[in-house]
């Protein structure tokens, strides 16, 4: 088991270390990487913006819940929502969802054109595959994911706000003092950390799977959820690395 987990590590290596070559046709790759922008990004849009609202309104109603004691003031309630939202919540949820949205589509793309014999075709006209099928790919999520997450943890505080109006359980006077007091912006830069991290293993984990498919559509479907279930994983193992690393310059 040891030597098959070096051996992906090694080819996952290699495969980043090819794509790394000037672009042949910079019109073309131009072209693709905005394409890959609006796959990931754009179309993204409405999952996000659904999760996002539930996710900020929820917490407000969860953390009024479960703040009964009325020593507390409200605008904790607040707080509470923007910290979780900002270090934890938004970056790390989106990304698993954008995991199984986006990833198994990248790992789908590539292993159709694996098996359809395409990017042999490619390779055999001289083409970096490695460049012009996955360096746009990253470099559009590392653009995008990071766009999305910071719109999510808008967004999550707007849900909250509106949850919080509408049940009473916090005055909208309440709930702006709670999101502009005793802000940290140290957290907005772990939060950017994360989706930096995260958007790199979306789109290379996915990429690896489907670029390396071998058999037929029954593997590429295998491809695809195994490439997703080793990104969430991978975003969870990063996502502690980083919040333990925070905590130790903290």
């Amino acid at each position: 088991m040891l030597t098959k987990f070096l051996s992906h590590v090694g080819r996952f290596i290699l495969m980043l270390m090819g794509m790394l070559s000037k672009p042949e046709n910079r019109k073309v790759y131009w072209k693709e990487f905005m394409h890959q922008c609006n796959d990931i990004g754009f179309r993204s849009l409405p999952i996000v913006l659904i999760i996002s609202t539930f996710l900020g309104a929820v917490m407000t109603l969860q953390s009024a819940y479960q703040l009964v004691s009325p020593v507390i003031p409200r605008y904790v309630i607040a707080q509470i929502v923007r910290d979780s939202t900002i270090l934890e919540l938004a970056p790390t949820m989106i990304c698993v969802v954008l995991a199984g949205v986006v990833g198994s589509k990248i790992a789908s793309e590539l292993g159709n054109m694996r098996i359809s014999e395409q990017i042999d075709a490619l390779e055999i006209m001289g083409i970096n595959t490695k460049s012009y099928l996955i360096m746009p790919k990253i470099v559009a999520a590392l653009f995008m994911v990071p766009c999305l997450i910071i719109l999510a943890i808008v967004i999550s505080m707007v849900g909250g706000y509106a949850a919080g109006s509408m049940t009473g359980t916090v005055l909208p006077d309440q709930f702006h003092y709670g999101l502009t007091t005793d802000f940290v912006p140290f957290n907005m830069y772990v939060a950017l950390a994360k989706s930096f991290t995260f958007a790199f293993i979306i789109s290379t984990i996915p990429a690896y799977y489907g670029y390396h498919v071998e058999g037929g559509a029954l593997e590429i479907g295998r491809s695809s959820t195994t490439s997703v279930v080793v990104s969430c994983i991978t975003i969870l193992l990063a996502d502690y690395g980083i919040t333990a690393l925070m905590l130790s310059n903290g």
